[in-house]
């Protein structure tokens, strides 16, 4: 399915580059000929318009040589192999753009904020750092920018209503801080086809009393693993629950991405909990953190948080292949296409063009429609309605200040162009993770869906809402990030309990944040730690205030499981 989308990359370059001496519209129109075609919002007269304006607004700077850098997922090896050669044959401004490790482009960014030296032009750089960025304000602020400094090259059809993100990019200073180029949400994913065979329902019915399906909670979520785990399918032993638990950087986005939410760990709130965020972090009412351990009112420590952290090391052990344990997020990544693996509550959808390519033929039938389907994620027992109940990457285009202006202004003019109309529908066929809303609703989508197994649906659905990326609670986010694998990977690897690795970590996001305070350098929008009281203290604290966290244990965590049909469920949101 995908070759259908991917033009040769070499062929391109070489047919933007041949026979013209200087950038314009024939190298516009031989791009869109052959790489874009019927494969836009935008009329074919419209998308010339559009890069005619480019062609305009990049004169000032052709001849310049930028750097970009992205992590490396498909959406930025299309965009750096594809989408930047044909916008430097175009405009004549040559881009280079890398693509490294997420790890890496968080290091580098923090240099580049610590030393000021302009390592690269323009970033894609998760929106997870928004409350970093509008803290430390060493990022443009675009609103600013494109009333000011980035008038003169800021897009008018750039339709900034159209991008589903801008929430997330946001700061409490109403100031738009990054743009968004890729998205992509962490689901729950099933094998479709084993629940809705006859033996599989009749046998889980008559073992648990109820009906197989898309589990609503993690009550239900845990029969169908046990269910599973050692059932022969085909002739071979299934597992009913698929994760990873190998002490590593990628351990802590597994954490930080929203599981503890998922789970009913901090307050309700959209896209973030507040005052508790789903860090467990609690602000004040000027958007100062003022703690992470329940001694502060925070509820990265509390009952919540220690229930998550639980069941996620119970379910590894008991329901998922045994070297899962061993595994790094991209080592486990690849395992469920191979077809031994039932559901697998969390899923990034950034898997799906992979999910769907031949590489992935055990999940998929004869006519390229696939055997699973992804869902909503279901929810633990301290979860409440209003409440966020995922995660979604939200990787933006953000400028630094210590970029010069000239080279800041070419570096937008990129951003802008492989996140345009023109491009994002073609952009978004290759690596499916979806910015626009007209892009989302392309008939081309419509058609494409039933071989996408959910994704579309879930991103027209009215739930996508309750998926956010970390929102402006964490003050430094490179700093606070890395506290979590090690935390977590002390319980994964049985040094520690559940309960002590949250209350290692707590402390230490308290001692980092306390060193922001005493340091001053976030002026009135940083830390001010808060007096320390009991949980029982903060627990009231909170009710008093309409608040829920931090709550207080609950004695039965294993609550009623329900299900529901899957079909179902995606006919209530086309209502």
């Amino acid at each position: 399915m995908r070759r259908q989308f991917l033009t040769s990359t070499t062929a391109l370059v070489l047919l933007l580059g041949a026979g013209h001496a200087y950038a314009g519209m024939d190298e516009a129109k031989a791009f869109l000929d052959k790489e874009i075609g019927p494969l836009s919002t935008l009329s074919r007269a419209d998308q010339e318009k559009e890069m005619q304006w480019f062609i305009d607004a990049a004169k000032p700077f052709a001849g310049m040589d930028i750097k970009v850098v992205s992590e490396t997922i498909a959406t930025h090896s299309y965009e750096s192999q594809v989408l930047a050669p044909a916008f430097s044959a175009i405009t004549g401004i040559k881009v280079t753009h890398d693509t490294i490790q997420e790890g890496d482009v968080v290091e580098k960014i923090q240099t580049q904020m610590q030393t000021g030296q302009n390592l690269y032009d323009g970033w894609v750089n998760d929106s997870d750092l928004i409350g970093t960025h509008w803290r430390y304000q060493q990022v443009r602020n675009l609103t600013d920018w494109m009333a000011g400094d980035g008038k003169d090259v800021t897009n008018p059809n750039l339709d900034l209503k159209d991008f589903i993100g801008t929430s997330f990019t946001t700061a409490p200073d109403k100031k738009l801080y990054q743009l968004p180029d890729q998205q992509f949400a962490n689901l729950y994913w099933f094998r479709y086809d084993w629940f809705n065979d006859e033996k599989n329902k009749a046998d889980f019915k008559a073992k648990y009393g109820y009906d197989l399906g898309v589990p609503v909670n993690w009550s239900a979520y845990e029969d169908i693993a046990e269910f599973f785990t050692g059932r022969e399918i085909d002739g071979k032993k299934v597992y009913g629950h698929m994760d990873y638990g190998k002490k590593d950087p990628s351990l802590g986005w597994r954490f930080t991405d929203a599981w503890l939410s998922m789970a009913g760990n901090g307050d309700k709130g959209i896209p973030n909990g507040l005052p508790v965020d789903e860090w467990g972090i609690k602000v004040d009412e000027n958007s100062r953190p003022v703690g992470s351990c329940t001694a502060r009112g925070g509820d990265t420590n509390g009952p919540a948080a220690v229930y998550s952290i639980q069941k996620y090391l119970d379910w590894l052990k008991a329901y998922a292949p045994a070297e899962a344990q061993g595994m790094t997020f991209s080592e486990a990544g690849p395992v469920p296409a191979q077809g031994a693996v039932a559901q697998q509550m969390f899923w990034y959808t950034a898997f799906t063009a992979s999910m769907v390519d031949a590489s992935a033929k055990a999940v998929l039938n004869d006519d390229g429609t696939p055997k699973w389907r992804m869902a909503p994620s279901p929810h633990g027992v301290y979860w409440k309605d209003g409440m966020k109940l995922g995660y979604q990457d939200v990787g933006s285009w953000t400028l630094m200040k210590s970029t010069p202006t000239d080279r800041a202004k070419a570096a937008w003019l990129y951003a802008q162009f492989v996140t345009s109309k023109t491009v994002d529908v073609k952009k978004s066929h290759v690596g499916l993770t979806f910015i626009r809303e007209s892009t989302i609703h392309d008939k081309s989508f419509t058609e494409r869906a039933p071989k996408l197994g959910g994704l579309i649906e879930f991103y027209r659905s009215p739930a996508r809402v309750q998926w956010s990326p970390t929102g402006t609670n964490v003050p430094d986010y490179p700093k606070l990030a890395q506290l979590w694998w090690q935390a977590i990977g002390d319980a994964s690897s049985g040094a520690k309990t559940a309960q002590e690795a949250m209350d290692s970590l707590c402390a230490e996001q308290e001692k980092v944040m306390s060193r922001i305070e005493k340091s001053g350098v976030q002026g009135d929008i940083g830390p001010k730690m808060a007096e320390e009281h009991d949980l029982a203290y903060w627990n009231a604290d909170a009710v008093k205030k309409g608040n829920l966290a931090p709550q207080l244990k609950i004695e039965n965590e294993k609550e009623k499981p329900i299900t529901i049909n899957y079909d179902e469920l995606v006919k209530s949101w086309q209502k």
